[in-house]
């Protein structure tokens, strides 16, 4: 008979209106059979390293008809992005050992029934936290969405908002090595210094204390804006609309602002997008997976060059994966919010 080991899990109590708390996820310990079934492709993993994103909010609500993302189910593991080492496996691709990043359980150990969604990691030169953002699911969304939805040149005018999180950091950066001027929006005077100090932007300003977003941003682009990643949504975007240059590009990656209202902010600029030719385009990651391996070669020689930085938010424990990712809508993180289950 198999070995069975305690997991301890962070488990979704029930769907979620408003804002979401830590109590609606409940810590509790099962077991787990350290095993593949027998004639399953499934595989058995531990997980090392997972990722709190904003778009786990909208999992948390009860989602009726067809969306890109399926509700949590209630009273079993939250699911999301993560790094894992493969401890047995019924499928030809992975095998015992294996080092892989995907989508998992928030639990010490998950069977994963379709491993091909997952990636093997090939290259461990790098921590292996940075398969949860820069090499991993944010990483490909800032590459893909600057890239490939925005089609930047040399010279443009960018603005990206809520630049110090794990994908506007990146889509910063990519940016200025494109030669681009970059400015980026956050919410404390310590991530807006990060920005200018560490990430290279060439200017950034804390929304909060913008009474008028219109001005900040025709004070920092007074030539306009070429491109907008849009990563906040509601008044932030009304105000870019504002100030896009003719036939500008808005790559909407995600609205966090809107996340946690029962009534949704109104835009009220959107004719902007006639009067001034503009391309605006929602994106998701998995239609750019394809991307990956040139993307994985591009970052990674990024990285090794010293080209591109990264900052990371660590916790340590399941038990801190709760709070963990109830601060994304306060922005607590500085970086890739990260929560560490084992180094190994």
């Amino acid at each position: 008979m198999a070995e069975e080991a305690r997991n301890k899990q962070v488990v979704f109590r029930d769907f979620v209106t408003g804002f979401p708390k830590e109590s609606d996820m409940i810590l509790r310990t099962g077991t787990i059979r350290l095993k593949v079934p027998e004639g399953s492709k499934a595989v058995l993993v531990k997980n090392l390293y997972l990722s709190c994103d904003p778009y786990m909010r909208s999992r948390m609500a009860k989602i009726d008809g067809p969306y890109y993302v399926t509700s949590f189910v209630p009273g079993s593991p939250i699911v999301g992005f993560g790094v894992a080492k493969v401890l047995d496996s019924g499928h030809p691709d992975f095998k015992e050992g294996d080092l892989v990043w995907g989508m998992t359980g928030w639990e010490e150990f998950t069977l994963i029934s379709e491993p091909e969604t997952l990636f093997k990691i090939k290259y461990t030169d790098i921590p292996l936290s940075y398969y949860t953002g820069i090499l991993g699911m944010a990483g490909l969304t800032a590459y893909a969405g600057f890239y490939e939805v925005c089609t930047p040149k040399k010279g443009e005018y960018v603005f990206v908002s809520a630049a110090s999180g794990a994908v506007g950091q990146l889509v910063g950066q990519f940016a200025k090595l494109m030669g681009c001027y970059v400015v980026g929006s956050a919410g404390s005077s310590d991530k807006v210094e990060l920005l200018k100090s560490k990430f290279g932007f060439n200017d950034a300003f804390n929304y909060k204390e913008e009474p008028d977003l219109n001005k900040a941003l025709t004070r920092h682009f007074p030539e306009g804006i070429d491109i907008y990643f849009e990563n906040v949504g509601g008044y932030m975007l009304d105000a870019v609309l504002l100030n896009m240059r003719l036939h500008g590009r808005i790559a909407a990656c995600g609205m966090i602002s809107q996340y946690n209202l029962e009534k949704p902010e109104g835009v009220h600029n959107l004719f902007c997008l006639i009067t001034k030719r503009i391309r605006m385009e929602g994106f998701l990651v998995f239609d750019y997976y394809h991307l990956y391996p040139q993307f994985l070669d591009v970052t990674r020689q990024y990285i090794k060059e010293g080209k591109i930085v990264y900052v990371e938010d660590s916790v340590d424990g399941l038990e801190s994966a709760p709070a963990a990712l109830i601060g994304l809508f306060t922005g607590k993180n500085v970086g890739k919010q990260v929560v560490v289950i084992s180094r190994e």
